[in-house]
């Protein structure tokens, strides 16, 4: 047994130091950068792009250069009068004498950016809606008194001025420049912690949230925002959103969140909107608004199978308003807007961002597309009344509305009819409200059992309808009126 066994061991190791032989000249061939070569099967090696490896990115000096000119935006709103009747008194002499009160004052705060030297900032509309007295307090603690140049609730932007020269303005950007994925910076004063820097990245461009037309701000509002992932809670509205640059290219304004607080997503106002708005505001008080005149939506996928296009992107056209500038242009219902200017456009954002940018009067030419084909129109844009007019500031508040010009009605008159709200017919021009019986003077309370708050809230219920509308309210005299509208 012991004679067969050597045998098989001597074997066995003999084969083992041979493999180990082999092993050893092979992997010494492999790592050997000199000695002979020992020819071997040729082996094709595979080439891989070089990539470079992420380094992380320096936010210190955009951070820098930003902070200076963001601001912390005080408010306060004075208390309301109010009256009450002393029950006691009510029940024992069968009358009271009513006693005036006043609600306590109503602190808020946000942020603000300083966009010139000379004393020029922009904030959210939102922050300082309703104020009566403004402080803007800078990163080095000075603190100023501000006064309101102007506000747009259409796009949630307002201009402040402070009497100082030499403040530390933030450097302006390019919006159109920025690309998904692209780093930035939220500078703003969260829950009042002063000067408070959060990152993230640009998460998507041209957003709409609808939370302006679901809070009623504005006839027709402009939100196409920047998405982001920056950390922007209550505090940071009016903030800046810089590149790495320390360029501002946003003004934060939203969060959407089902807790009111961060959750992950944020937005911000692009700051070549914000440019545009600021030079109206600081040159007229107001902003030069063109329109076009049309009702839209988005091409969806099942619009785009009806019309045979080849992609479910651009404007769909639904309707005409009558003398509007693209009527009068030759734009057709069924049209497609699919770029204004020059500037492509995919969706309504989009189309309402780049309309934004132009003032009335101003010449712009829009491509549509007609029965399988692309056609340019040239257009001038109109102003909310209908020509291409700079409005003044004291009509700032008046809209054209079927025809009449609307405004609020003064204080004094809405107290006398015992009125909470309503909006008064000031010119009637010939329209729809003329030809259904309306008189000047009347005061528009409700449409169709909707109360009528605003302008621009009145032209927004007319906007788009069909059928019948049932128009109520009051003249000055205290006669009540109702009239149907045919839409």
């Amino acid at each position: 047994m012991m004679k067969r066994f050597i045998p098989l061991l001597a074997a066995s190791v003999l084969g083992s130091a041979l493999t180990v032989l082999f092993l050893k000249n092979e992997i010494g061939h492999a790592v050997s950068t000199s000695g002979p070569v020992i020819e071997g099967p040729t082996i094709k090696k595979v080439s891989y792009r070089e990539v470079t490896p992420f380094s992380g990115a320096d936010f210190t000096t955009a951070a820098e250069a930003a902070v200076h000119g963001v601001v912390h935006v005080k408010t306060k709103a004075d208390g309301k009068q109010y009256y009450q009747i002393n029950p006691l008194e009510y029940f024992f002499f069968g009358q009271a004498e009513p006693i005036p009160r006043k609600t306590p004052p109503q602190l808020g705060s946000g942020s603000g950016v300083v966009i010139s030297q000379d004393g020029y900032i922009v904030t959210n509309n939102h922050v300082i809606d309703g104020a009566d007295e403004i402080e803007v307090m800078l990163n080095d603690n000075r603190s100023y008194s501000a006064k309101v140049i102007g506000a747009d609730p259409n796009t949630d932007i307002a201009l402040l001025k402070v009497d100082e020269d030499n403040l530390p303005a933030v450097p302006v950007g390019d919006s159109d420049d920025l690309k998904l994925g692209e780093w930035v910076l939220a500078v703003g004063n969260p829950y009042n912690l002063n000067s408070t820097v959060t990152a993230g990245i640009i998460s998507a461009k041209g957003r709409s949230i609808d939370i302006m037309n679901r809070q009623g701000k504005g006839f027709a509002p402009i939100e196409s925002f920047i998405q982001t992932d920056a950390a922007v809670n209550p505090g940071n509205s009016g903030g800046a959103l810089v590149n790495t640059k320390g360029e501002l290219i946003g003004i934060n304004t939203a969060i959407k969140s089902p807790t009111g607080t961060f959750t992950g997503y944020s937005f911000a106002v692009p700051v070549n909107i914000v440019k545009k708005v600021m030079e109206d505001l600081r040159d007229f008080g107001v902003v030069q608004r063109g329109f076009l005149g049309v009702t839209i939506r988005n091409v969806d996928s099942e619009l785009a199978n009806e019309l045979n296009l080849n992609q479910p992107s651009g404007v769909y056209v639904n309707g005409l308003m009558d003398e509007g500038a693209a009527a009068d242009a030759g734009v057709k219902e069924g049209d497609v807007i699919i770029a204004v200017g020059g500037e492509s456009i995919r969706n309504v954002p989009e189309l309402q961002e780049q309309v934004g940018r132009y003032r009335p009067g101003d010449e712009v030419t829009i491509s549509v597309l007609r029965e399988g084909k692309v056609k340019q129109i040239p257009l001038v844009l109109r102003n909310k009344f209908g020509t291409t007019k700079v409005i003044e500031k004291e009509s700032a508040d008046k809209w054209m509305v079927l025809g009449a010009e609307c405004a609020y009605p003064e204080k004094e008159l809405l107290e006398e009819l015992n009125l909470e709200n309503g909006v008064q017919v000031k010119k009637l021009n010939d329209g729809k409200l003329k030809s259904a019986g309306l008189k000047e003077g009347f005061i528009i309370v409700r449409v169709d059992k909707m109360p009528v708050e605003s302008p621009e809230q009145l032209a927004k219920l007319f906007s788009g309808q069909t059928g019948g509308m049932l128009i109520e309210g009051v003249y000055p005299n205290g006669k009540r009126g109702y009239y149907g509208v045919g839409m």
